[in-house]
């Protein structure tokens, strides 16, 4: 009989001898070429598509592309600057078919479109294809799963959404879906708790993300941008997927004589198939569910008006029962066992809306006028008391005990307690505007922002070891008598009698808080921007780009300006190469989280943290194996002023509320990724920093920032059978070095511990039943648009990581243990998604 460890093994391997011997019996099915353009030239860097499989033509304009059998199917050929064309052809099982093309050149109307193509050479974003969201396998949502793959992108739990960028925490990024900036919920304090993303994976057209030195257009964080465009649909679709941890539904239309695209996307999530692999036994009841749409009415071939809302519910109810954790040594083995009482509530709901009228009087100019509102109700209840029991466990193996608790290291209990209530709206109004003309490209901007948030903060929490209540700290007071009596014989005796009293027997509880906040201010926020491409024969191009940004905020009259540059150049080498530098200021006025100390009140002096970054990097375009790939590195320093320290806890971030900390990060970021596998993208990134802080007046000099994850490497690998590519596998592997951490209450300088490193591989074996295009003599799987499935197994290696320690405190022997909080196990998951 299988263990349940080892199934999920024995599965993989028996699916892996499967696989294999598919691809020894099957016979290939492919189409090949030559494609030339109009004086019948070859064309190197043609893409070739059928269906979701694509290649591109090598120097001498030839191609080869693996396919499946299939009658009607059509081959596309586009390639920059020449005009797309296809070919509709039928092929049958082992065939190899022959299709030649020649592409006509574009009309010189379009040269402003290849002006702008050019222009993105040296953007300094990394752009991904959305097609690999599909592919994507992990727990959370794909758009910010696969941006934790790349370089300079750090992550310490797959529960959470949230990412880490070159040593800034997730409350430095920018987030914009279709050029708005979203907000999430503010109280969360662990993965478990944070349910779904506001980006619908399902609803993305274009991701750009940038990891420092982006433009002045982009707002005022200091660590990274994540730009979000949401499609307009141009026909009907409709897209479903179901899986063991929730689905969702996506339809598209273009109504109204093609004058108005609609695109609205429902999820629900539930993660009770990943709290069971917990070491706590206990009632999980997560419901995440949300509710988006996308709305464009074109009135004229100038003016259109835009609509992008969402709805989203995350509650999260779990009654505990009991929690069984093994640490330590092989020498010195321990477990914590804890029995619980009583329940938490959680309660996190968000609207959010936007309208923008964008007019366009010309193909040189676009005027966009924006008014949203964001409102979050946050709640968080919780009333848990918990007995536990630290035991060493019996490490003798010839003993009949081996495994089980020898004797008693330590007893004791706790309770936490908190009714916290938070209600914020931020509503603001704003004009972008884009003017290019000659390779000469403008962008301005101004918004207003109006923020309302109330605040009620009471939480404490009590601990209670062998009796005492920690803090446990008595004092004592004696006092004399003198007392008359007789002895046992009946002589009278005089003596003194030491009597003792604690003055101050009260309840000490280990954390209290209570306060109550109402904050509203207002925010005037603009930007101009210019950037060029000069080009020289001799020389090779540069692109310039410049810009200047202004922030002002009522809540402390203090206004900030951000002056941004960035220069690129491709010498007229061989070789394809970019080399960028950029730099600029990034300032970030606090949002509610940084104005709030630690016992909820809130600093009315609070000012910017500021951060000046300075980024060289190289991007370098090249062929290997005849196929495309790039290489991208970058080295950044940056120079940090007014911080505000924090502490981390899982994912909860803990403000000092005061700007007294300055500090640097610096580091080296490298990427590479291309056809590994021909027709489909992977890639690999490698990441070395460190983030330090002095905070003033302590005494310790520089110490690690809560985030300094010093070594990142994460793989996002893709391949398939090469007899049949419906076959596919989609591998995702993650490896970073573990975050400082010190006790409860602890100080920077008392951070001189980590955790251990962060290891996770998933993996995903897809089998695609209907592909795009194809038609299929069996006639149900062409109900469908296409229809895959895929098997996904995660963290395959069964690792044990580490998000955050429970602290454990024996008044006896005055030590503390820190007992690991595990993640998430290997779990299997399986999810099929139908298009139609």
């Amino acid at each position: 009989m299988l263990t349940p460890t080892l199934f999920p093994l024995r599965f993989f391997f028996f699916f892996i001898g499967l696989v294999f011997s598919f691809s020894l019996t099957a016979q290939r099915t492919a189409i090949k070429g030559t494609v030339v353009d109009g004086s019948g030239n070859p064309l190197d860097g043609v893409t070739v598509t059928v269906g979701s499989f694509y290649t591109l033509t090598r120097a001498d304009g030839t191609y080869y592309l693996k396919i499946s059998k299939g009658n009607n199917l059509t081959v596309y050929f586009t390639s920059f600057g020449y005009v797309p064309d296809t070919t509709v052809f039928s092929i049958k099982d082992g065939e190899e078919k022959v299709l030649d093309k020649q592409l006509l050149l574009l009309s010189n109307l379009l040269t402003d479109a290849e002006v702008i193509d050019r222009r993105s050479r040296f953007d300094n974003q990394i752009k991904l294809d959305p097609k690999n969201l599909e592919q994507f396998v992990g727990v959370g949502s794909a758009v910010e799963g696969i941006i934790k793959t790349l370089p300079g992108v750090s992550s310490y739990t797959e529960l959470s959404s949230q990412y880490n960028v070159r040593g800034g925490n997730f409350d430095e990024n920018l987030v914009y879906v279709n050029g708005i900036e979203v907000y999430r919920p503010f109280l969360v304090r662990n993965g478990q708790q944070e349910g779904l993303s506001f980006i619908n994976s399902s609803m993305v057209d274009d991701i750009k993300f940038s990891a420092g030195g982006f433009e002045a257009h982009y707002g005022d964080k200091m660590s990274s941008v994540l730009d979000i465009t949401y499609r307009q649909p141009k026909e009907f679709a409709l897209r479903t997927e179901a899986s063991f941890l929730g689905g969702g539904i996506t339809y598209e239309d273009f109504l109204l004589d093609k004058r108005l695209s609609v695109m609205v996307g429902g999820r629900y999530r539930t993660n009770q198939l990943l709290l069971g692999s917990l070491d706590t036994d206990a009632d999980f009841r997560p419901q995440f569910t949300d509710v988006q749409t996308y709305l464009t009415y074109y009135l004229t071939d100038e003016w259109e008006v835009s609509f992008l809302g969402n709805y989203s519910r995350n509650l999260y109810k779990v009654v505990p029962d009991v929690r069984t954790t093994d640490f330590g040594t092989f020498e010195e083995a321990l477990r914590l066992t804890v029995f619980f009482d009583g329940q938490e509530d959680y309660d996190f709901t968000t609207r959010f809306g936007a309208l923008t009228t964008t007019y366009t009087p010309s193909k040189k100019l676009r005027l966009q006028f924006t008014g949203s509102a964001f409102q979050t109700t946050e709640q968080e209840y919780f009333d848990v008391i918990g007995a536990y029991r630290l035991g060493e466990l019996n490490t003798n193996l010839g003993s009949d005990d081996f495994g089980e608790i020898a004797f008693l290291r330590g007893v004791g209990g706790f309770q936490n307690y908190a009714r916290n209530n938070l209600d914020a709206i931020v509503a603001n109004i704003g004009h972008t505007g884009f003017y290019d003309d000659e390779g000469v490209t403008w962008r301005w901007g101004a918004k207003v922002q109006y923020e309302d948030i109330i605040d009620r903060y009471k939480e404490w929490e009590r601990i209670d070891s062998a009796g005492y209540s920690i803090p446990h700290n008595p004092t004592f007071t004696y006092d004399s008598l003198v007392v008359t009596g007789v002895d046992g014989n009946g002589v009278p005796r005089e003596g003194i009698v030491y009597t003792s009293e604690n003055p101050d027997d009260s309840l000490e509880l280990f954390e209290s808080f209570n306060s109550r906040t109402a904050i509203n201010s207002a925010r005037i926020t603009a930007f101009v921007e210019r950037s060029q491409i000069f080009t020289t024969d001799s020389a090779g191009d540069f692109y310039l780009n410049v810009g200047l940004r202004t922030h002002y905020w009522t809540f402390n009259n203090q206004n900030v300006v951000s002056p941004r540059a960035s220069l690129s150049y491709k010498p007229n080498w061989k070789s394809d190469m970019v080399f960028r530098f950029s730099s600029g200021f990034y300032y970030q006025p606090p949002f509610y989280r940084e104005m709030r100390d630690l016992d909820g009140g809130v600093n009315e002096n609070i000012r910017a943290q500021r951060s000046i970054h300075f980024v060289l990097g190289n991007d370098y375009q090249l062929k290997i194996w005849n196929r495309p790939f790039k290489m991208v590195t970058e080295l950044y320093y940056k120079s940090y002023s007014d911080l505000i320290p924090y502490d981390l806890d899982n994912v909860r971030l803990r403000y000092r509320a005061v700007n007294n900390a300055t500090g640097y990060a610096t580091g080296i970021d490298y990427r590479i990724n291309g056809e590994f596998v021909k027709g489909i993208d992977s890639w690999a990134s490698v990441s070395v920093m460190t983030i330090q802080e002095d905070i003033e007046n302590d005494g310790a000099g520089f110490l690690p920032r809560p985030t300094d994850q010093r070594f990142n490497a994460k793989i996002f690998f893709q391949d398939y059978l090469p007899s049949d590519p419906t076959f596919r596998v989609s591998l995702t592997l993650s490896y970073g070095t573990g975050l400082p951490f010190g006790p409860p209450q602890a100080t920077a300088e008392q951070r001189i511990y980590r955790l251990p490193a962060y290891r996770r591989v998933d993996i995903g074996f897809i089998k695609v039943f209907k592909q795009e295009g194809k038609t299929y003599a069996w006639n149900f799987p062409n109900k469908f648009k296409s229809l895959y499935a895929s098997l996904e197994v995660f963290n395959l290696l069964q690792t044990n990581n580490t998000v955050s320690y429970l602290w454990i405190k024996d008044v006896s022997t005055a030590r503390e243990y820190a007992v690991p909080n595990f993640l998430t196990g290997r779990l299997l998951n399986l999810k099929v998604v139908a298009k139609f």
